[in-house]
């Protein structure tokens, strides 16, 4: 009776983590922030245009979206875009990388921590039952920065940058709640790296 004890077992967690999933409505985004401020307080009006390197004129589609939320997390903090009139000039950028699956991950229907072999790798339980190897999921290493000039002298007056690793392949919201990571305690943020969390829909 021990196989058919842990298959049932096996469905009643799979149940239970269903229902929790469902219940949960935000997921939380937690980014390593490191900021450099020479603000005292800001200028009024603080206004701001954006700048852009070559290569994100290049690809201006992309950039329009990275700018897009950029800007609303610089209005969360006082700054309003005016090209016309512009104290500062903002450059952002934001990238995705696809990290490669680990070689070991835990495997509790093998005993262990065993090794990544495939789709659909067939063994043994702990009872003598059938269990299936699943591939661990693929993980997305994103960052995000901000760095703000003094256009009347060209000097750098604020630079940002915020990191987050996690397993959730849709950028824009993601981008988002990093943006306001990566702006929090503007213009004077502590000195030092510091783990930011932001709460987002799910």
């Amino acid at each position: 009776m021990r196989p058919l004890r842990s298959f049932f077992m096996l469905l009643c967690l799979g149940i239970f983590g269903l229902l929790l999933g469902g219940c949960a409505s935000t997921r939380l985004v937690d980014s390593d922030v490191q900021a450099f401020s020479q603000l005292q307080a800001l200028p009024v009006p603080a206004t701001y245009r954006f700048e852009r390197l070559p290569s994100q004129q290049a690809y201006s589609a992309q950039q329009d979206k990275v700018e897009a939320l950029a800007r609303e997390a610089l209005a969360k903090v006082g700054l309003v875009e005016n090209p016309r009139a512009p104290n500062f000039s903002a450059q952002v950028y934001a990238r995705t990388d696809r990290l490669l699956s680990p070689d070991y991950w835990y495997d509790p229907f093998w005993g262990g921590w065993g090794g990544w072999g495939g789709w659909g790798g067939w063994g043994s339980g702990f009872y003598g039952g059938i269990s299936m190897r699943f591939p661990p999921p693929t993980e997305y290493r994103r960052e995000v920065g901000l760095i703000l000039r003094d256009i009347a002298s060209g000097r750098v007056v604020y630079e940002t940058h915020a990191q987050h690793d996690g397993v959730w392949s849709d950028d824009l919201p993601v981008f988002a709640a990093m943006f306001d990571a990566a702006l929090q305690d503007f213009p004077m943020p502590p000195a030092g790296p510091r783990r930011i969390n932001v709460e987002i829909p799910r």
